[in-house]
């Protein structure tokens, strides 16, 4: 996606040809110009989508605008810890390690929100590992959903996040992919999606 692209070029900060931070368009602040193109973007490449679903925090914002994008499909995001309200044992769980925090982190979806049969799109910010997403899958398989596809915004495809998704037999959609690197600027995929 040719705006999400350029404004990487324009504002995005390599760290050491492999930290790329978005902060001032995609992470801390949200450009919603170009919220709106990825949630359209995405939206394009998924049909009959029952339920969009994310882990919090930085994927909501655009889980929410795909969600919106998709006809106002209803948004579930798993939660990274328990509450009184979520002690249940009527919880889907996986555990994810966060790269970026270097923790792993217990993610919990209520069993009344994901049902047998629902057609699940899995949507973030980011993509590169893929644990984030995998764990989201696997709880999609524990409850008997179906995980249509993983979509985000931006994806860092050296990581290897989506050969594991795929693996898995899932749909990946990057609005951005970058496959590396090089004088600390990225170099992106000149496949779509």
């Amino acid at each position: 996606m040719k705006l999400l692209e350029d404004r990487i070029l324009q504002e995005g900060v390599v760290l050491n040809n492999s930290i790329l931070k978005v902060d001032s368009f995609l992470n801390y602040q949200i450009d919603m110009k170009v919220l709106k193109a990825v949630a359209h973007f995405i939206a394009q490449h998924f049909q009959n989508v029952d339920k969009v679903i994310t882990i919090e925090a930085s994927g909501i914002a655009f889980a929410v605008a795909v969600a919106m994008e998709l006809g106002d499909v209803p948004i579930v995001f798993a939660k990274k810890s328990k509450t009184t309200v979520t002690a249940s044992d009527h919880n889907y769980s996986y555990t994810v390690h966060s790269f970026t925090h270097n923790t792993d982190n217990n993610i919990y979806i209520a069993q009344d929100f994901l049902k047998p049969g629902e057609r699940v799109l899995i949507v973030d910010d980011f993509l590169a590992a893929g644990e984030s997403s995998v764990g989201l899958i696997k709880m999609c398989l524990q409850a008997k959903a179906i995980p249509l596809g993983v979509a985000v915004a931006c994806e860092k495809e050296m990581q290897g996040g989506r050969k594991r998704i795929e693996e898995l037999g899932v749909k990946v959609c990057a609005c951005a992919r970058i496959t590396g690197f090089t004088n600390n600027r990225p170099i992106f995929s000149k496949e779509e999606c």
